[in-house]
């Protein structure tokens, strides 16, 4: 996977937006404000959310990824070595986790999640 393969996924998901809200060359992709995948300026794999802890901890101890620097402990990051269906399901299920999170006011003005 690369930058520009992980932009593509979450470009394409309903309502996503990308910002880099520190500076220097991030990749915050949002949903209703709220972000689900982040790519740093480091540019070494992309950091998504779990649904808890526990998730997170499984993933990481079967190497699916590592503890994401800087985020709770509930995301994880998926180095660049990760195969793309992999990448691809991880991105989906933090966006999907995000946007159930989200206030039904503002989930009900996104477009529909195909």
């Amino acid at each position: 996977m690369s930058r520009d393969s992980v932009n593509r996924i979450c470009a394409a998901l309903p309502g996503a937006e990308v910002s880099d809200p520190w500076g220097g060359g991030h990749d915050a992709w949002k949903v209703g404000g709220k972000m689900f995948a982040c790519i740093g300026a480091a540019n070494d794999g992309v950091s998504v959310k779990t649904p808890d802890i526990e998730t997170a901890q499984m993933l990481i101890e079967a190497g699916v990824g590592v503890r994401a620097p800087y985020f709770h402990r509930s995301w994880i990051r998926l180095g660049w070595d990760a195969t793309e269906d992999e990448t691809r399901h991880r991105i989906e299920v933090s966006y999907d986790l995000v946007r159930a999170g989200l206030t039904k006011k503002l989930q009900a003005t996104l477009p529909p999640r195909g």
